[in-house]
């Protein structure tokens, strides 16, 4: 891999961390001395992708703005990397009238025709809808494709699996991405999915399945570069999972409690994340689980 090829990969994660710790700033600027989610500048919950910059920046190195993005209600990383006008994204997040959606979705309902993008605060939501785009692209006749992201709790719903069904089916050009950070909100994946990876999932369909184990820009590059390489020659959908991290909590004023692996974590790690500590408690963790 080229030198300027990682340099693009940190510049677009530093971009995306630098963009977030400024949105926490002003999140949490007038909602003091005492935390009140309805007020200030900002109102309404406030979902981060601190720790999963990697996972955004390595799958929308291949995509360019025909394609198409639909993510969850933790889209930034999703919609900076793939190209968004942060001056447009940043009016709607404050509830604007030059925003996106003219401040009337804010950071969940981010809707980008010029990118291709959209997100939802509905879990899972985003998978249909790229099934739908993926049809198009391909009744068009282009090689466009759609990549639609969810997190491994919305692995569990049915939208998830109709719509792998219906893109194997119809050997659809789309990728979808499962964003696996352990945590469904506060509950840890191990109580909630009975296999430890969901793209076993995907054998169930006849489609590829792919798991980035550690949370690796070149990693995730080299995986979702091979799944768009094959979308766009026509083989049919991949699902593709990465074991990603969430630093900060679910949405603001999470006090992440129930996390003793972000225990001594700073608020700024490198955005490249394998080496991050909390990355290596909980391996240590893993591997005290399973050889006792």
């Amino acid at each position: 891999m080229q030198a300027t090829t990682r340099l693009d990969f940190f510049s677009t994660m530093v971009l995306v961390r630098t963009y977030e710790e400024a949105i926490l700033r002003e999140y949490h600027a007038d909602k003091k001395p005492v935390f009140d989610i309805g007020a200030g500048l900002i109102p309404g919950e406030m979902h981060l992708s601190a720790g999963q910059e990697p996972v955004a920046a390595g799958v929308c190195a291949h995509l360019t703005a025909d394609d198409a993005v639909t993510a969850t209600h933790r889209p930034h990383h999703f919609a900076i990397a793939h190209g968004m006008d942060l001056q447009a994204m940043t009016a709607e997040i404050f509830g604007r009238v030059d925003g996106l959606g003219r401040g009337r979705g804010g950071h969940m309902h981010l809707f980008d025709p010029a990118t291709h993008f959209s997100c939802s605060g509905i879990i899972a939501e985003g998978y249909p809808p790229a099934v739908g785009q993926a049809l198009a692209f391909r009744k068009r006749g282009t090689d466009r494709v759609a990549v639609a992201v969810t997190g491994e709790g919305a692995a569990n719903q049915g939208a998830f699996h109709e719509s792998l069904n219906l893109a194997a089916l119809w050997k659809l050009p789309v990728l979808f991405v499962v964003e696996d950070n352990d945590w469904g909100i506060s509950v840890p994946r191990s109580a909630s999915t009975s296999i430890p990876s969901n793209a076993e999932r995907a054998r169930g369909y006849g489609i590829p399945g792919v798991r980035v184990e550690e949370n690796s820009v070149e990693a995730v590059y080299a995986a979702a570069g091979e799944a768009i390489d094959r979308a766009r020659a026509g083989g049919g959908p991949t699902l593709l999972e990465v074991h990603t991290l969430r630093l900060w909590g679910h949405f603001e004023g999470d006090a992440q409690g129930y996390r003793p692996d972000l225990e001594g974590a700073g608020t700024r790690p490198d955005p490249h994340l394998r080496g991050h500590p909390a990355r290596r408690r909980r391996a240590r963790r893993q591997q005290r689980h399973h050889h006792p």
